[in-house]
């Protein structure tokens, strides 16, 4: 849908610092201060962050986070749809990027109401940086599950994928994310673990991801982006009937269940996965 023209308001997405306060856009605290609604995750830090700015907020301010989003996101549709200019920000970085924001983002899009953003400091990108790690592809993944079981399929699944990924992390799930990386794409798979970015004690550790397992074994604190090496490009397999046969039974050796070798030897080979099951099952 297009945008609609005045007098609808406008939504702005207010990038926030990670760090440090003098990280904040020039256009931040033009932006909150003349704000008719600033959205805020966390009021509290949102207060901290216009007394480090030295900005008093002319507008209402009210909570928009995980537990409230969906209830709240009506309410500040009809202030955007009555002509106010609504500043969303999160506790740190981008909104919408593992944060609070998709659903108003999506709610004003559909209404035809602008949208439009103050950029500035991103944890992902600001991680893929400092990683040492190839950059020209990448892809964000944002937190990984939390139970076992469901983490250790999502890593299975991008087992194959060729770009650098990078992962959002609870300082005290950084070891267990790190021991399941290892586990389903090998102890010698290279990563970043990026720790604090731009605050006082940042620390940036590199190194293959079995002996990031130990590091993090000692502990680990503060706001955590692990960034990993992706995969070695893949070999194509050939199309021929017995060369799709043999790769299905290698894969099924090394311990994949036939469903899944099927579905990735149909990927590498470039042919229907159910020609290569009819293949499998009239040997």
């Amino acid at each position: 849908m297009s945008e609609h023209p005045v007098p609808y308001g406008v939504l702005v997405l207010a990038a926030t610092p990670i760090g440090q306060a003098g990280d904040a856009p020039p256009r931040l605290a033009a932006e909150l201060s003349g704000a008719d609604v600033v959205a805020a995750e966390d009021t509290r830090r949102l207060r901290r962050l216009t007394t480090d700015l030295g900005i008093e907020l002319g507008g209402r301010v009210v909570s928009y986070f995980e537990g409230n989003e969906q209830a709240r996101t009506p309410t500040l549709l009809e202030a955007l749809l009555a002509g106010e200019r609504v500043v969303l920000v999160t506790d740190a970085g981008m909104p919408s990027v593992s944060d609070p924001g998709y659903r108003l983002v999506a709610a004003a899009v559909e209404a035809g109401v602008r949208v439009t953003s103050v950029p500035g400091p991103s944890a992902v990108l600001t991680a893929l940086a400092v990683s040492g790690l190839p950059v020209d592809r990448f892809c964000f993944e944002g937190f990984l599950p939390r139970k076992a079981g469901e983490r250790s399929r999502r890593l299975d699944s991008l087992r194959d994928e060729e770009r650098t990924m990078v992962f959002f992390e609870a300082p005290h799930r950084t070891e267990a994310a790190l021991a399941a990386m290892a586990t389903s794409w090998g102890e010698d798979r290279v990563a970043a673990v990026c720790r604090e970015l731009t605050k006082t004690h940042e620390e940036v550790r590199r190194g293959p991801l079995g002996e990031l397992v130990g590091w993090a074994a000692e502990g680990v604190r503060g706001e955590v982006t692990i960034v990993v090496t992706g995969a070695a490009p893949s070999a194509a397999i050939s199309t021929e009937p017995p060369a799709l046969v043999a790769a299905v039974a290698e894969r099924e050796d090394q311990g994949m269940t036939r469903k899944e070798a099927i579905a990735e030897v149909a990927r590498l080979a470039g042919v229907p996965k159910r020609e290569v099951y009819q293949l499998v099952h009239v040997r």
